[in-house]
C-alpha cells in the first residue's frame, strides 16, 4: 500500500508537566529564530525565565551573535550545558562557522568536545589536521574513498587532498566512479572523474549520452571507441544503466562488445547486470555474477548475490560470498544466520550451531530463526523488577527528558524525539525502564517502546511490545477474523501507536492507511458517511486497516508474509515478487527488492512472536508463521481492484 518514512507530528495529553505560560513565548522565540528577526527573539526570551526550553532560546540567541558576538559567551554556554543535546548541536553549527572561515586553531580546540559529529563536522576537524600537516587524515580518508559517494563541502576538500597528494590512482578514481553510477549518482561520477589526470577526462557530452540515453550511445559510438580507457568505461556505464530497465537487453549488448573490453571492465559491467536481474528475480542472475569472475563488489552487490543464490538455492555461492564479505557487513545477524544455514545444507552442522549460537536470543528476525535452527523456543525473559518511585523521581528530573517532554508538549515531536534520544545516552537498565515507563505514563508510545528496547540485561517486554487501544484493536482483529498478535506486529510498525501519525507520502493513522485505500475500504465494507477527515479517529481507522488485511490476506493465499508485503508495498508486488517455485518464507522475505519493505516484512513477523507470547502466555514458531510462499500464478486477484 505504500513504502515510506512516517514523519510524525502531533500534541499528546500529558499528566506531567502541565502547559507551560512560558509555551507561547518559547514557541515566539522560535518563530522569530526561524526568520531571522533577533530583536523578536530576545523579547520573547527574556519571558521564559526558568522554563524547560529557555536554554534552546539562549542557544537561538547564540547562533544569530555568533558573527559579531563574543565568542567567550559561545564558551561559556557550552561549558554550562556540556553533554546537552542542545551545546552538541550548537558547538556543530559553531564548528561549522569557524571552519568557513578557516579558523583551524578554533576548530581543533573544539571538535574533540564534540560526542556524535556528523560527518561534514569531521571533515572540517580533518580539514585543520591537515592544515598543520596530520598525514594520518589521509589514511582516514582513503578509507571513506569508495563509501562516501555524495561528501558535503568540506569532505570534498579533504578528498582534494588525496589527489593533490598523489594519494589516489586513475584506477581508484574510476572505481569511484563506478560506485557512483551504480549508486545512481551520475553527476557525482561525473565530478570525480575531473579527478584524471586532464588528458585521461572522459569527453563531457559522451559521458552524458552514456549515461542518459544508453542505447543510442552504444550503438553510435565510433569503431575506435575501444583504444581508451574512457571509452571502454563508458560504455560499461551505458551497459549499467541499461541494466537498471532490462538486465536482459544489457546482457545482450555486452554480449556483443565483451571482447573488446578488459577483464575488469567487463566483469564489472556483467556484475551491475546480475545486480539489477537479483532486485527483478531473473532466473539468469546468478549465471551473471558467475560472469562477473572476481569483479569488486559494493556492499550492496554482495548482498543482492547472496539473495540471488538464496532464490536459486544454491547453497555454495551463498557459503563463498558471505565468507568473502567485508567483516563488518558479515557480522549482521542476516548473514550469518544465511551462512549457518549454506554450512548446514553442506553437512558442516557444528560449525552452523556455532553460528547460529552467536545471534541466538536476539530478539530480531534473524535472532528468532537462530533460536530455532538450535531446537530452541524463542523465550520472554524475566521480566524486570518493578521501577520504584526514586527511579521514577529521577526520569523526571532529568533536564533532557524534561525538554524532551516540553517539545512533545508543544507538537514539536521532531526535536522531542531528537532530545529524548541524545537523553539516554549512557543510561543503565534501570534508568532506562524508568524513562520508558515515563513515555508510557504520558502515552507517548514510541518512546516507550524503544526505550524499553535498549536494555542489556533486564528487560520488560510488555513495554517493549505495549498494546494500547486493546478495547478497539483485539476485538476488531476477532471481527476480521485475524490474528491479533499479527495485527499488533503491523501496528506496532506502522505508527508505535501514535493516533496521528503521518507519513510523507500522506497515510495517517495508527494504521497508516493512505486515503485512497481509506476511501476504497470503507466503500468495499459499506461504512456510511466517510470522510478522510475520519481516518484518524481510533475506531475508524482501526476497522479500516483490519478489514484491509483481511482483505489482502484473502488475495494472497491468506499468507501473512504475503500480506505483510502488500501493507506496505502493494498487493500487487507482494504478489509479484514469488518465486517460480516455493520459496521458503524467510527467503521470501530476505529477498523483497524494497529495503523498506524487506526490513518491515521482517519485523512485523517478529513482533507479532512477541505479542502472541503476551497475548497467549507460549511463544510460537517463527518458522510456522512464515511458513512457505506458494509459486507465482497467472491467477488474478479476487479483487481486482485492490488498492
Amino acid at each position: 500500500m505504500k513504502f515510506r518514512l512516517i514523519l510524525i507530528a502531533l500534541a499528546l495529553p500529558f499528566s506531567v508537566l502541565a502547559q507551560s505560560n512560558g509555551d507561547a513565548a518559547f514557541l515566539t522565540a522560535r518563530d522569530a529564530f526561524r526568520v531571522g528577526d533577533i530583536n523578536k527573539l530576545e523579547r520573547a526570551s527574556s519571558q521564559l525565565g526558568n522554563h524547560e526550553l529557555a536554554v534552546y532560546a539562549e542557544s537561538y540567541q547564540l547562533r544569530m551573535w555568533m558573527e559579531k558576538g563574543d565568542p567567550n559567551n559561545i564558551r561559556d554556554f557550552l561549558h554550562r550545558n556540556e553533554g546537552s543535546y542542545v551545546a552538541e548541536k550548537l558547538r556543530a553549527d559553531w564548528i561549522r562557522w569557524l571552519g568557513k572561515r578557516l579558523t583551524w586553531n578554533e576548530v581543533d580546540a573544539e571538535f574533540p568536545k564534540m560526542l556524535a559529529p556528523e560527518p561534514d563536522v569531521v571533515c572540517y576537524s580533518q580539514q585543520a589536521r591537515l592544515a598543520r600537516d596530520d598525514r594520518k587524515v589521509l589514511a582516514e580518508a582513503e578509507k571513506l574513498w569508495l563509501t562516501m559517494l555524495e561528501p558535503s563541502e568540506p569532505c570534498r576538500q579533504v578528498m582534494d587532498a588525496l589527489v593533490v597528494n598523489q594519494r589516489i590512482t586513475a584506477d581508484e578514481v574510476w572505481a569511484r566512479a563506478r560506485r557512483q553510477v551504480e549508486a545512481n549518482r551520475p553527476s557525482w561520477a561525473k565530478t570525480t572523474l575531473n579527478y584524471l589526470p586532464e588528458s585521461q577526462i572522459p569527453d563531457s557530452k559522451a559521458f552524458d549520452s552514456a549515461i542518459n540515453s544508453a542505447m543510442s550511445y552504444l550503438v553510435r559510438q565510433p569503431g575506435n571507441w575501444s583504444a581508451s580507457r574512457a571509452g571502454r568505461e563508458l560504455a560499461a556505464f551505458a551497459i549499467s544503466r541499461l541494466a537498471t530497465n532490462d538486465p536482459r537487453i544489457a546482457a545482450d549488448e555486452l554480449e556483443k562488445i565483451k571482447g573488446k573490453l578488459h577483464d575488469n571492465e567487463r566483469q564489472w559491467a556483467w556484475s551491475q547486470i546480475a545486480l539489477q536481474g537479483a532486485k527483478k528475480h531473473l532466473g539468469e542472475t546468478v549465471d551473471w555474477f558467475a560472469n562477473a569472475g572476481k569483479a569488486p563488489l559494493s556492499e550492496e552487490g554482495a548482498q543482492w548475490k547472496v539473495r540471488a543464490a538464496l532464490r536459486a538455492q544454491e547453497w555454495g555461492v551463498v557459503r563463498d560470498t558471505i565468507e568473502a564479505m567485508p567483516a563488518e557487513l558479515a557480522a549482521k545477524p542476516d548473514w550469518i544466520y544465511w551462512l549457518g544455514r549454506a554450512l548446514k545444507s553442506g553437512g558442516r552442522t557444528t560449525e552452523a550451531d556455532a553460528l547460529f549460537e552467536k545471534i541466538a536470543g536476539q530478539t530480531n528476525f534473524y535472532g528468532n530463526l537462530a533460536d530455532e535452527e538450535l531446537d530452541r523456543k524463542i523465550a520472554l525473559p524475566p521480566k524486570a523488577k518493578e521501577t520504584t518511585a526514586e527511579e521514577h523521581k529521577a526520569a523526571l528530573d532529568n533536564p533532557g527528558i524534561r525538554r524532551a517532554l516540553a517539545f512533545f508538549r508543544l507538537a514539536l515531536r521532531t526535536e522531542g524525539v531528537k532530545e529524548w534520544n541524545w537523553s539516554l545516552r549512557g543510561m543503565d537498565d534501570r534508568e532506562l525502564l524508568a524513562v520508558a515507563n515515563l513515555a508510557k505514563r504520558n502515552q507517548i508510545w514510541d518512546r516507550a517502546i524503544n526505550t524499553a528496547d535498549k536494555t542489556r540485561n533486564e528487560h520488560d517486554f510488555s513495554l517493549r511490545f505495549l498494546a494500547p487501544y486493546g478495547e478497539t484493536v483485539r476485538p476488531a482483529a476477532q471481527n476480521q477474523s485475524l490474528d491479533d498478535a499479527w495485527v499488533y506486529g503491523l501496528m506496532r510498525q506502522e505508527s508505535r501507536f501514535i493516533t496521528n501519525a503521518k507519513s510523507n507520502v500522506g497515510a495517517s493513522g495508527l494504521m497508516q492507511l493512505m486515503p485512497a485505500t481509506a476511501k476504497w475500504v470503507a466503500k468495499k465494507i459499506g461504512l456510511r458517511d466517510f470522510s478522510h477527515g475520519r481516518v484518524n479517529d481510533t475506531e475508524t481507522n482501526v476497522l479500516l486497516g483490519t478489514s484491509y488485511m483481511r482483505l489482502v490476506m484473502e488475495n494472497l493465499d491468506n499468507h501473512p508474509v504475503l500480506a505483510s508485503a502488500a501493507y506496505n508495498a502493494g498487493p500487487g508486488r507482494a504478489k509479484k515478487w514469488r518465486a517460480d517455485r516455493p520459496l521458503e518464507g524467510a527467503i521470501y522475505a530476505e529477498t523483497i527488492p524494497f529495503s523498506e519493505t524487506r526490513d518491515y516484512v521482517k519485523k512485523v513477523m517478529s513482533n507479532s512472536v512477541y505479542y502472541s507470547a503476551q497475548f497467549n502466555g507460549k511463544t510460537d514458531s517463527l518458522k510456522t508463521r512464515l511458513g512457505v510462499v506458494g509459486a507465482r500464478t497467472s491467477d488474478s486477484m479476487k479483487d481486482a481492484d485492490l488498492p
